[in-house]
């Protein structure tokens, strides 16, 4: 069937309908449908009330309570098919014949109700709403009976495209099949990778890579069995596919880069969710690994998605790669007249005083030099967990050195500047005169 064959099919049914629509007993039909949708809006607001306050009582179960939710929302539409439904009995009952259009409503109704609340349940919202209008169009041209002309109409829009003729139903059909594929693919994912991260046999960077592979996996299957479904053959994608190789290989350089840095780093678990890690001046932990780039959390709360090209490129402090233990280093000075033993002795005491400082690897305090005014030392000691952070577990140390050294009189010393304030010039000629005279040897009294 032609697209002009298919156009004069459907503007003769839309003319049958309009000379039907003139007759009494049509619009008869049309006044119960108004009067029967305006009584059940003014009852669904004094239903859904009392309805959403039962509803509140559910607990525990969040898929139930959805479904619910999302009925809630439509009870206008439930009373509006109730009491269309009761108006077709009371209407066949006296005039069986002249009920067609009141049918037809009821129909639609129940099909927009079912649609709308299948969009409200799926999660996503554009899939659910994509879904609900196109189970409603396609349910409303079959109740109109004009579904196959529909068909033939959407059929005889068509691009040849060489070998292969691409029309809009076959578009229409790829994007129906693609959603009710791709999205259960999705959902199942998600679950599986779920499952994957709970457990516990297998290593943080093992179950990030099962997961996103799983997750690819199943998408591209899903996409793979909707295409032959609809009947395009996937051998003609070859040529596409090397077009798109090219158009990856130059123009999106860097976003492959990432993705197949982030395969690689996976691989070699040189990195993994909760590692403490240094980069460029960026101190944080990992928090999630993605394909394109990896998510580090700063102690002020900052989350940076740093490219997984730089981990691979640029030097990275990974604090916790092989353990979690980090040593830290404090210098610090104390006066000559302290005893050096005692002072490595007390400031060992004052680091293990700190709760974070590890006791098994017990802290050490070293003599490192004879400075111009100090003894100088270095305090070293190990801590297990750098993610909560390393200036706060120094500035305890360095509260404890000092408490402990204040209670057994041990100073820190520290530079004295002598400023010397001359008042106007008078005073500075005599005070040149005087150096120039014991510069000479000359007695100042003279």
């Amino acid at each position: 069937m032609d697209f002009r064959t298919a156009f004069d099919e459907a503007l003769a049914w839309i003319r049958a309908e309009f000379d039907y629509a003139a007759t009494p007993w049509l619009l008869f039909q049309a006044v119960i449908i108004i009067c029967v949708f305006l009584a059940a809006k003014l009852a669904a607001r004094r239903v859904e009330p009392l309805l959403e306050s039962r509803a509140r009582r559910i607990k525990g179960h969040p898929g139930l309570l959805r479904v619910v939710v999302a009925l809630l929302r439509r009870t206008n539409w439930i009373l509006f098919s109730v009491f269309l439904l009761v108006a077709l009995i009371l209407m066949r009952s006296t005039w069986p014949s002249r009920t067609h259009i009141i049918v037809i409503a009821l129909s639609l109704s129940l099909a927009w109700l079912f649609a709308s609340v299948l969009s409200r349940i799926i999660r996503n919202r554009l899939v659910g709403r994509t879904l609900g209008w196109l189970a409603w169009m396609y349910a409303a041209l079959v109740i109109l009976g004009i579904n196959d002309e529909a068909g033939a109409f959407l059929d005889s829009i068509a691009l040849p495209l060489g070998a292969m003729r691409l029309s809009a139903l076959t578009v229409l059909k790829a994007v129906v099949l693609l959603i009710a594929t791709v999205w259960p693919a999705v959902v199942l994912g998600k679950y599986l990778d779920e499952r994957v991260q709970r457990s516990e046999e297998l290593t943080p960077s093992i179950r990030v890579l099962v997961g996103k592979v799983v997750k690819i996996g199943l998408v591209l299957v899903a996409g793979a069995i909707a295409l032959s479904a609809v009947g395009v053959d996937l051998t003609a994608l070859t040529v596409f596919s090397g077009a798109l190789g090219v158009g990856l290989g130059f123009g999106l350089q860097k976003v492959v880069s990432n993705f197949v840095s982030g395969v690689i780093i996976l691989l070699d678990k040189s990195i993994k969710p909760g590692d403490t890690i240094s980069l460029e001046g960026t101190f944080g932990w990992i928090r999630e690994l993605r394909a394109r780039f990896v998510s580090v959390v700063t102690r002020d709360g900052r989350e940076y998605l740093i490219p997984n090209e730089d981990f691979i490129t640029q030097r990275v402090i990974n604090w916790s790669f092989s353990d979690n233990f980090v040593r830290l280093d404090i210098n610090f000075g104390v006066s000559y007249d302290a005893d050096p033993h005692k002072v490595s002795q007390l400031a060992i005491e004052a680091a293990m005083s700190v709760v974070r400082v590890e006791t098994d690897r017990r802290p050490v305090c070293w003599l490192t030099k004879f400075g111009e005014s100090s003894l100088d030392f270095v305090l070293r000691f190990w801590i297990h967990d750098p993610q909560q952070g390393l200036t706060n577990v120094r500035g305890r140390v360095l509260l404890a050195l000092w408490d402990t050294f204040k209670e057994n009189g041990i100073s820190i010393p520290y530079p004295h500047r002598e400023i010397v304030m001359k008042q106007d010039g008078h005073a500075m000629g005599q005070a040149e005169t005087a150096r120039r005279s014991v510069s000479r040897g000359t007695p100042r009294g003279q």
